[in-house]
């Protein structure tokens, strides 16, 4: 007869873990607030220059945004495991860099991340197709979240249906809000 050892996490998988959290949550928001906000310009404008400039502009603050709050996250998830492990243990030791997930590494794999996620509705809303950019750019994006939403469970160990169709929903949302607000104001300012 079998027994179950109990599950552990090592501080080696805790970091890929945590790496692939990152990088995932990164591609993800890349891709949907990216796409979201050049459909909105598109909703607005026919201009490719105009929604090119907003797609590279949310690609950079995005990135740097996306970076900035995972390194402050990471950061204060392992400070407080430090003041709650000297809590309980009662010592005041210096613990080892190694023995907690980097918060720079986070930061890193979000910002590449979401920088690469960016890149695919950008290329997709400003392609040579303009008649299709609209339809362009929604199926790539519902083909690339499924992807990642796929990825994602089967290294997790998840099923996949769930995580994909809340990927696609949450990208069809936002795009749909976006593109309609859109076309609210842009008809407005004209």
């Amino acid at each position: 007869m079998e027994t179950s050892q109990p599950h552990v996490i090592t501080l080696e998988l805790a970091k890929k873990l945590n790496w692939l959290r990152a990088a995932v949550l990164g591609a993800n928001d890349g891709i949907v607030s990216t796409a979201g906000l050049v459909m909105g310009v598109a909703g607005a404008t026919t201009d490719n220059g105009a929604i090119l400039i907003a797609g590279v502009a949310a690609l950079v603050a995005g990135s740097i945004s996306m970076a900035g709050g995972e390194y402050a996250s990471v950061s204060a998830q392992r400070d407080s495991e430090i003041a709650s492990r000297i809590r309980h243990e009662g010592i005041q030791r210096k613990f080892a860099k190694d023995e907690h997930v980097s918060p720079m590494s986070a930061a890193v794999a979000s910002f590449i991340s979401f920088a690469l996620g960016s890149v695919l509705p950008i290329v997709a809303i400003t392609g040579p197709w303009t008649e299709y950019r609209e339809a362009a750019t929604i199926v790539s994006v519902v083909i690339s979240l499924a992807i990642t939403g796929y990825v994602a469970a089967i290294i997790g160990g998840a099923k996949p249906l769930r995580p994909v169709l809340r990927n696609v929903a949450v990208s069809l949302v936002t795009m749909a809000a976006a593109y309609g607000v859109g076309m609210i104001l842009g008809v407005a300012v004209a």
